[in-house]
């Protein structure tokens, strides 16, 4: 049995939590898996993981050991893969997480072009509006859209995009328009509830430098896409990106407000985990999408 195979393993059930969770995804038994970590515990000599009835839980060795694989098996995986796109041939599996909407709208329509290109690489779509640890949770990327400020993850930029305080005409006729930071405090705002969204406050920049502002209001959510609805229904005001509202602006049926405090930028990202190889699939699907965002006209079809 070899090394590789009981170290992805250990890792594959450490990571679903469960022998039949990570066999479902391995497409093995879960005795296959068990024999396995057998295997490597007695060659390691040590205990890694207690199994009982009321679930799995690793020993500290085995929290180690399992911080210490992904990086090996990360690597070798990027080294195969580089091996492999020398060849001009891209495969295995590229794993990507992107906002809700987003990823609906602008990631996933055009996967299946890429995959034409590639047709030996499997593709698997995460669309949360959730911020997605893609190293714990084994992605090999994410679309995010905003800055990136872990630094044990590489952002690059695919678009520019703004963020924006915006409502409907019929809502500033009722309820007035503000003209500061402060006066947002008078005004029904829509934010999302989700970690990573907007109970932070709505981020703003004056003097030059950034601003969080606290916002309120009568209804919250964790779909982006249903917070959009309640604005264009005049229900409050919103703080969304320019990709997502381009066609309202334009139409007059949005308009935005407090531009002079926008943020330079709020761009859509490329992100993935720091490593010292870019498995060739990752960077084939930056370059992908990068191409077609940056064409002329996309954003406003």
């Amino acid at each position: 049995m070899g090394r590789y195979t009981e170290l992805h393993s250990f890792v594959l059930v450490a990571q679903k939590g469960s022998f039949a969770a990570a066999a479902m995804s391995e497409g093995v038994t879960p005795a296959m898996l068990g024999r396995r970590l057998d295997s490597l515990e007695k060659r390691l000599g040590v205990k890694l993981m207690h199994r009982s009835t009321r679930g799995l839980h690793l020993t500290e060795l085995g929290e180690q050991l399992l911080e210490r694989a992904r990086g090996l098996l990360r690597d070798f995986d990027e080294i195969e893969a580089d091996i492999s796109a020398s060849g001009a041939m891209v495969k295995g599996n590229l794993q990507v997480s992107a906002p809700a909407s987003f990823g609906r709208l602008h990631v996933a329509p055009h996967a299946l072009d890429f995959h034409r290109k590639f047709p030996h690489l499997k593709l698997a779509f995460n669309l949360t509006d959730s911020v997605i640890d893609l190293v714990s949770e084994g992605y090999d990327m994410s679309i995010r859209i905003g800055g990136v400020t872990d630094p044990n993850y590489v952002a690059v930029k695919l678009f520019s995009n703004h963020r924006v305080v915006c409502g409907t005409p019929e809502y500033f006729a009722k309820f007035g328009t503000p003209r500061t930071l402060e006066e947002l405090a008078n005004h029904n705002c829509l934010a999302f509830t989700l970690q990573g969204g907007q109970q932070r406050g709505w981020t703003f920049q004056r003097d030059g430098k950034p601003v969080a502002l606290k916002v309120s209001g009568n209804m919250a959510c964790n779909d982006g896409e249903l917070l959009f609805s309640w604005m264009r229904q005049g229900l409050g005001l919103g703080w969304r990106s320019t990709w997502e509202i381009r066609k309202e602006l334009a139409s007059g049926e949005l308009v935005t407000v407090l531009d002079d405090y926008a943020l330079p930028d709020y761009d859509i990202m490329a992100v993935y985990p720091q490593q010292r190889f870019l498995p060739a699939k990752v960077r084939y699907f930056i370059d992908y999408l990068r191409s077609i965002y940056q064409s002329a006209g996309y954003w406003g079809r």
